[in-house]
Formats: C-alpha cells, sequence, structure tokens
C-alpha cells in the first residue's frame, strides 16, 4: 500500500530543526502530504518543536512512561514514522518497536542486539575488532588501570555509554585519572589527524547504499559546526565492514573515524541514527530523509551514491520566536 499523505513524529526533537526541514524537502520532492509532530521534554523550549506542525511534552528516555506516550501521541494521529535523534533513546525504543508496529507505525531504530552494542562503546570497539574493522585500543579504565604502563600516552577517558561528546577529557598521565566516577569510563588510544563523521544509508532490506564522509572542521557542543564532503574509499570500507559486524543494522547511521597520521583511520563510535551534522549530507545529495520516506509511503526507490564532494556547510546561530 502506498501512503500519499502520514504524518512523523521527531522524538527528543531539541534543536533538530535542519532535520524537519530534511523531511520537508524530501516530502515536496515526492509530491506527498506529511505533517511533522514534536516531541520533548519542554517544548516551549524547543526550537524543533516550534516549527513542527504539532508539538507534545513526553517524559525523558530513562521514565518508564517515555515509549508508552509516545505510543499514545503516534497511535491517537495516525503517525507513520517515528525518527529518535538522541542515542539514550535507542535503547527503549528498540524493545518498544513491535509494538508501534502494531498499528503500522515505524520506528526508525535497529534491532535491540545491534543497539546493545552501539551503546556500548567497548564492546563497539571489540566486535568492530573482531570483524577486521580498525579501532583504536580501548578498555575500561577499572579493568586496565593496573596496566597502563605498558599503554602510550595520551590517552582519551569517555562514558562508555556517553553522547554528544559528555565528559570526554584527554589524560596524560596515571595522575590525571580520577579515583573514582559516577559511571564507566573507558581510556581509549590517542589517536592524531583530521576527524571525519561517516554518514550511511542501508536499505529496509539490507542493502549499503550510500556512504558519504565529512571532515570536521570545527566542532561545537559534539556537532559539526563547519563540515566538508569528501569521498574516501577507506571509509566505504570501514561502512561495509561494520554492515558485517552488525547485520541488522537499518536506516540511517553516522560513525565517527579519526584518521591517525601513524596508524591510519580507526572507527571510535557508532550512532545509529540521523547524525547531527545530516543536513549537510542531504544539500550533498545523500537524501537519506527522502529514501526513508520512499520505504515507509512503499513508493519507488531513488537510493544512490552519487552525491557531491566538496560541499562546505557553515552553521550560523538562528532564533524561533513566540508570542
Amino acid at each position: 500500500m502506498a501512503y500519499r499523505s502520514f504524518k512523523i513524529l521527531v522524538s527528543s526533537a531539541g534543536r533538530r530543526v535542519g532535520l524537519i526541514e530534511c523531511f520537508r524537502r524530501a516530502a515536496r520532492a515526492l509530491n506527498i502530504d506529511i505533517q511533522i509532530l514534536a516531541c520533548d521534554l519542554d517544548p516551549d523550549l524547543s526550537a524543533a518543536c516550534g516549527v513542527a506542525d504539532r508539538a507534545f511534552a513526553v517524559p525523558a528516555y530513562s521514565h518508564p512512561e517515555f515509549t508508552g506516550r509516545l505510543a499514545e501521541i503516534a497511535r491517537a494521529h495516525d503517525v507513520r514514522l517515528l525518527v529518535p535523534t538522541i542515542d539514550p533513546e535507542l535503547v527503549p525504543l528498540a524493545a518498544a518497536a513491535g509494538d508501534f508496529a502494531h498499528f503500522d507505525c515505524r520506528v526508525h531504530v535497529s534491532t535491540p542486539p545491534v543497539i546493545d552494542v552501539v551503546r556500548d562503546k567497548l564492546e563497539t570497539m571489540r566486535v568492530l575488532d573482531a570483524a577486521g574493522v580498525p579501532v583504536p585500543r580501548t578498555g575500561m579504565l577499572e579493568e586496565v588501570r593496573g596496566e597502563l604502563s605498558r599503554w602510550d600516552w595520551p590517552l582519551f577517558l569517555k562514558p562508555n555509554a556517553g553522547s554528544a561528546s559528555r565528559s570526554i577529557s584527554m589524560v596524560r598521565s596515571m595522575a590525571d585519572l580520577p579515583e573514582t566516577t559516577a559511571e564507566p569510563m573507558i581510556l581509549q588510544q590517542y589517536l592524531d589527524g583530521p576527524e571525519h563523521t561517516v554518514n550511511a544509508f542501508v536499505d529496509d532490506g539490507g542493502t549499503l547504499q550510500s556512504v558519504i564522509s565529512h571532515r570536521r572542521l570545527r566542532i561545537r557542543a559534539g556537532e559539526v559546526e563547519k563540515g566538508v564532503t569528501e569521498r574516501h574509499t577507506a571509509h566505504r570500507a570501514m561502512a561495509e565492514g561494520i554492515l558485517r559486524a552488525l547485520p541488522d543494522l537499518r536506516g540511517a547511521f553516522c560513525f565517527q573515524v579519526m584518521d591517525d597520521r601513524l596508524t591510519g583511520p580507526r572507527v571510535i563510535e557508532i550512532n545509529a541514527r540521523f547524525g547531527g551534522g545530516y543536513p549537510l549530507v542531504d544539500h550533498a545529495g545523500a537524501t537519506f530523509a527522502q529514501w526513508l520516506l520512499e520505504e515507509v509511503a512503499g513508493l519507488p526507490r531513488t537510493v544512490h551514491d552519487d552525491w557531491r564532494e566538496g560541499v562546505l556547510m557553515l552553521r550560523y546561530d538562528a532564533a524561533v520566536f513566540r508570542g
């Protein structure tokens, strides 16, 4: 059945105005009518909720009623596609995706085993390494604390389940390591070189259709502020390796690569969702939002890997006004 009109729900919408605009542009290209609903903990203070057609308040992703409230909204408003935007909500939404499917709503999320891996940075490194994908040396802080004389300094310290560059720091010696931590932390080999985000799209049949890299020229709060698209055969090979390691990965995802000057490129983490820099990808011609709408609407597929290299994104602050 082909849908020519349906609703999308963007969860944890926050500042993802650019993502909403990409979906609206995709709908115009496909000549379908969509309404975009958005939700957040406090929708009155969310720019994306401000530009959506309707907005709703929901509990935090850690609340036991989080997915139930989203399902309530989706069912009441005939939502056909739910798009998560932050890593922590992927675990509860992956577990609940089958409940949404009962009323014909697709959650843009991979299976729980995939999400369990990508939300655990140490496990991600282990799984990718076993699949032959190059990764940096990584270990749990408490497990390797006593053997760090065999590691090369400096190192990166980060939460094992962190996101958005939260609580990341460089440590140059044992004296820089905290004695206690509020959450499990990993230590990772320091990599020195350009950083890239590699965005990829896997169709609903499990085929890797497009891989597009952008070099992160400047970062703010964990998101690319200035970036330029580049084509790297090594990054494509890494994406293929990730899919071999995680064959149930679906839809849009991205991974971070450090092109170390000595060891070459290494994957440092995976985000199984639309990345914060996706508007650059979309503008360069890798229109993941459109391809996802084609799948949900039952329309002919236009997926390709013919995007434009050298597209530069320069982000700036804008405002949504109320009242």
